[in-house]
């Protein structure tokens, strides 16, 4: 059984910071890639950063600059540092895995945490 569980969302005021957990828990032999979503309130979910194993990320258009994704493969881990926060960033954000348990390979989500940005 994969589980994605995230940590580090809250309230801040517009020009913080935050950081984002994820840890991935399970039978797991591989983890490519693995991310970030947003979804706000009545909005499609978006993708905000994805890391693939050999540390290439890409971003949304909107996070550049301000957002950082980093992994530690140890950990089973990604962390998602987000600088400069604007009201526009208040969302719930999901963890987002393709996992290979070595006998099948599945996308998996988090439960999401929320970021609440105050202007």
């Amino acid at each position: 059984q994969v589980q994605l569980v995230e940590s580090g969302g809250g309230l801040v005021q517009a020009g913080g910071s935050l950081r984002l957990s994820c840890v991935v828990s399970g039978t797991i032999v591989s983890i490519n890639p693995i991310g970030w979503y947003r979804q706000a309130t009545g909005k499609q979910r978006e993708l905000v950063a994805s890391i693939n194993s050999d540390g290439n990320a890409i971003y949304a258009d909107s996070v550049k600059g301000r957002f950082a994704i980093f992994r530690d493969n140890a950990k089973k881990a990604v962390y998602l540092q987000m600088n400069s926060l604007r009201p526009e960033d208040t969302s719930v954000y999901y963890c987002n895995a393709d996992v290979h348990t070595g006998y099948s390979l599945k996308s998996y989500w988090g439960q999401g945490t929320q970021v609440t940005v105050s202007s």
